[in-house]
């Protein structure tokens, strides 16, 4: 789960091995407040979103866009050219969206649920909905665009 939210949000390999060591520290930090309430996947991709989207904005210099040749390769079926191409468009679509939306199709993406969704993230389903639609229909547009 961590290396997923890294890879949402750092660029280049030295950006993910920070970012995941800042995770790590902070998910260290953080558990003793751990209460149970929530599933513990809930609690970890939310420490591990808030402390990404903290040092982003904690970074002004923090690269917002990257070459679709750059990306892991280990998020891409290259069994399939095609495909390949398609997950190449997304990824570098979803590199233009802000902290937020990122956030928000990373969980989509990973087939949780708007309540886990809002749980995680702390906005209403309602707000989840409206804003998905929205990212759907950017990401479409940039997709369309590259």
């Amino acid at each position: 789960m961590i290396h997923k939210v890294c890879r949402i949000y750092a660029y280049t390999e030295a950006d993910h091995n920070d970012l995941f060591q800042d995770i790590v520290t902070e998910l260290w930090r953080a558990f003793p407040k751990f209460r149970g309430d929530a599933k513990f996947s809930t609690w970890l991709y939310r420490v591990a979103i808030n402390t990404a989207v903290t040092g982003i904005r904690r970074q002004k210099n923090f690269i917002t866009s990257v070459e679709p040749a750059s990306l892991p390769a280990d998020i891409i079926d290259t069994d399939n050219s095609g495909k390949e191409e398609q997950f190449k468009q997304l990824y570098a679509a979803i590199e233009q969206l802000n902290p937020v939306e990122k956030a928000i199709i990373m969980l989509f993406l990973e087939e949780n649920s708007y309540d886990e969704m809002e749980e995680i993230l702390g906005i209403s389903q309602g707000s989840l909905r409206v804003k998905m639609n929205r990212i759907k229909k950017k990401l479409r547009e940039l997709t369309i665009n590259t």
